[in-house]
Parts: structure tokens; sequence; C-alpha cells
């Protein structure tokens, strides 16, 4: 399921995690060449994805909503 990012936060490994809409957290790695993301590498970058919709695993699951640590 579709789902809009509506914010950021750093884990305890200090990796870009993006706080869903639905309430769900979902890693935003840019590690090339496996993942190739370098708009999260600076703060315009992750204000520019605001409202981008990422496929959200853990709604199609039914999965709870995450809480931060």
């Amino acid at each position: 399921m579709k789902q809009p990012i509506c914010g950021y936060h750093k884990d305890e490994c200090d990796d870009w995690v993006a706080e869903l809409v639905c309430g769900h957290f979902q890693h935003v790695r840019h590690d090339p060449p496996w993942t190739n993301r370098p708009w999260v590498e600076s703060q315009a970058g992750r204000d520019g994805m605001l409202g981008f919709e990422l496929d959200c695993k853990k709604c199609d699951r039914g999965e709870p909503v995450d809480v931060a640590t």
C-alpha cells in the first residue's frame, strides 16, 4: 500500500528512517550500488521527498504502527 512520507529520524545505527502517514517507519538508505537514494544525504533532498509515497509492506500485512525508541 502506498503511503506518503511525513517526516524522518535516524535510528541507532545513524541510518535515516522515513516516517509514513500510516504510522509505520521505513529505512531510506543511500547504499550504492544496491540502493541509490542520494536525496537522503541532504536536508534539502529529504525535504523535497516529503509527501512522496513509498510502498508500505507493514500496511499490507496489517502490522501495528511503529514506536520510536
